[in-house]
């Protein structure tokens, strides 16, 4: 599959994506601040300097346009509707949902590839993942002539064998948070084969859908970025970030319950977040971007100052994670909190090639700029400097220590 033209279509579901994809879709679906929001979506290479792209673009075209072909089954939405937290009146939804390449523009923008959604928030925001599993793969196929299984299989092994010389690592546990960067969609079901297999007490499940629902594994997932950024468009901006924690409490009552907390940096999420009723509602946190130490240590002590017994409470760790480093971070936190992890690109494109650094952000709501201050300021995404630095100014950061990242 290393020609111009891929031997085969990549997507064949549309439950192949992240299940909080889902979950945020029907957050949107039933908050009446959403119903006619319409948004932009831009696609970044962390790591461009030295690969171009712009070869993949008539193979991505192709291979979007036959995503919005797709459906969702009666047999999916089936498995869908027994969460109990899946709503009736969105299933329906489901069942007539299409995507539609109206949405999309996608063209060489010198050595980058230069694609876009836009659209209404219901009919774009589950492309994402989609198209970032795409890229991710024509890359392994075309830029760098697929991978040697065996090495994948031994990195795999290794990964393994690193767990099982660790006799002290009671209670640790990771999930695969892989299906964006993965090196391909059947690499991604063999690890996962594997890992089901081989670690049945630390491997605790995927955010993938469609491989929780033909693998029979746990699946996993709450919220991203998207849902805080959303929110800056149609609330006071100073509101933004409580509005979006009060909203998904609305929508899911207690269930789904770990909060993203980097949307604004750690500090200005625990201003927002030190009500204990938000303390109570929420099991946990996830971390997702920073020093992990540094954000462990705040939200321990979060949790002290309201009153709550940390231990009853769940850390996820879900940054630019390897194994070594799962470890460590369990190790510094092991009997002060309840820690889990959630791993993505060294677990499922860690294959002897150079992978993909590729996000697809929010950019816009309603043709106002959007942004995340990020703990760390690389992964800061904006196209407005000036309105990032008001954002800063809002939440209690220094606005000149943040910048727009394109």
């Amino acid at each position: 599959m290393n020609n111009q033209k891929a031997d085969r279509y990549l997507i064949n579901s549309l439950m192949d994506i992240d299940f909080y994809k889902i979950t945020m879709l029907q957050a949107f679906y039933h908050a009446t601040e959403f119903r006619l929001v319409n948004v932009q979506w831009k696609f970044t290479c962390r790591n461009k300097e030295d690969i171009d792209l712009t070869n993949l673009i008539p193979e991505i075209q192709r291979q979007l346009e036959h995503l919005c072909t797709l459906s969702f089954s009666d047999q999916e939405l089936i498995y869908l509707s027994q969460y109990s937290y899946i709503k009736p009146d969105f299933i329906e939804f489901l069942r007539i949902f299409k995507l539609n390449m109206k949405f999309v523009q996608l063209h060489s923008d010198g050595h980058n590839i230069s694609l876009r959604f836009d659209g209404p928030l219901l009919h774009v925001s589950l492309l994402e993942i989609y198209a970032l599993s795409i890229i991710s793969e024509l890359h392994t196929y075309q830029n760098c002539n697929g991978f040697n299984l065996f090495i994948a299989r031994e990195k795999l092994a290794l990964k393994m064998k690193l767990l099982e010389a660790e006799k002290e690592l009671q209670n640790f546990n990771f999930i695969d948070f892989g299906t964006r960067r993965r090196a391909s969609k059947e690499w991604q079901k063999e690890v996962l084969q594997t890992l089901k297999k081989q670690l049945p007490n630390t491997f605790l499940g995927t955010s993938n859908l469609h491989f929780a629902r033909t693998l029979n594994l746990p699946v996993v997932g709450t919220m991203a970025h998207e849902w805080f950024q959303s929110w800056q468009a149609v609330t006071r901006l100073a509101d933004a970030q409580k509005a979006a924690l009060e909203g998904w409490v609305r929508e899911y009552r207690g269930e789904l319950g770990i909060a993203l907390t980097d949307c604004y940096s750690m500090d200005s999420f625990i201003q927002d977040f030190s009500d204990p009723y938000f303390g109570k509602l929420y099991d946990g946190l996830r971390h997702d971007s920073g020093c992990p130490y540094i954000w462990g240590e705040k939200a321990i002590r979060l949790y002290q100052d309201m009153g709550i017994d940390p231990m009853n409470k769940t850390l996820v760790f879900s940054d630019s994670l390897d194994f070594p480093l799962m470890i460590e971070i369990w190790k510094r936190f092991r009997g002060r909190i309840k820690v889990s992890f959630g791993i993505g690109t060294n677990l499922m494109n860690d294959v002897g090639n150079v992978p993909l650094n590729i996000v697809i952000k929010m950019v816009t709501v309603n043709n106002k700029p959007v942004a995340k201050i990020s703990d760390e300021p690389g992964k800061s995404m904006c196209e407005d400097i000036g309105y990032l630095q008001y954002l800063a100014t809002q939440y209690g950061i220094d606005p000149s220590t943040v910048k727009t990242s394109k």
